[in-house]
């Protein structure tokens, strides 16, 4: 048996690999959106909306970011047509950031986006509640600094 006090190297690379993996963990940081306030809403004109409360305590320090929403399931993002939506577009692609409100929340609704294809409402509810399909990313230009999985579904229908 190898005596790990007479292999230094060998524990500061398991501390390493054992670090390393402990900030995997940092995709399901639940920390970054209020889950009560979030949810990817189905409209009555079959149209997908994301709503979500930024946390304010992930906010202090940051004058400026930008949002990015995943979608994991290819399924969902064919019937979506992207991978990949940034938040306040507009803004970003002049390479503008989105300001970070001192008072008040920070509550996104995001426009409604139409659904491509016709998915029935449990599934789009699996896929989203259980099956982590859309994820939220906050970033700047040095960091990102939040990111957490979108899992409330609700209809309107």
């Amino acid at each position: 048996m190898i005596s790990i006090v007479r292999r230094p190297w060998l524990m500061a690379g398991i501390v390493t690999i054992l670090f390393f993996l402990a900030g995997c963990g940092l995709f399901a940081d639940k920390d970054l959106i209020a889950d009560r306030y979030a949810e990817a809403h189905l409209t009555n004109n079959n149209e997908l909306q994301f709503r979500f409360k930024i946390q304010d305590k992930l906010l202090q320090g940051q004058d400026m970011y930008k949002i990015r929403i995943l979608i994991h399931n290819p399924k969902l993002a064919e019937a979506l047509g992207t991978e990949e939506i940034i938040y306040g577009e507009e803004q970003v692609v002049n390479g503008e950031f989105l300001e970070v409100k001192k008072k008040g929340d920070n509550y996104i609704s995001m426009e409604p986006l139409p659904l491509l294809l016709d998915l029935h409402i449990a599934e789009l509810e699996k896929m989203i509640a259980a099956e982590n399909a859309v994820s939220i990313e906050l970033y700047n230009e040095e960091q990102v600094f939040g990111r957490a999985y979108l899992t409330n579904f609700s209809s309107s229908m």
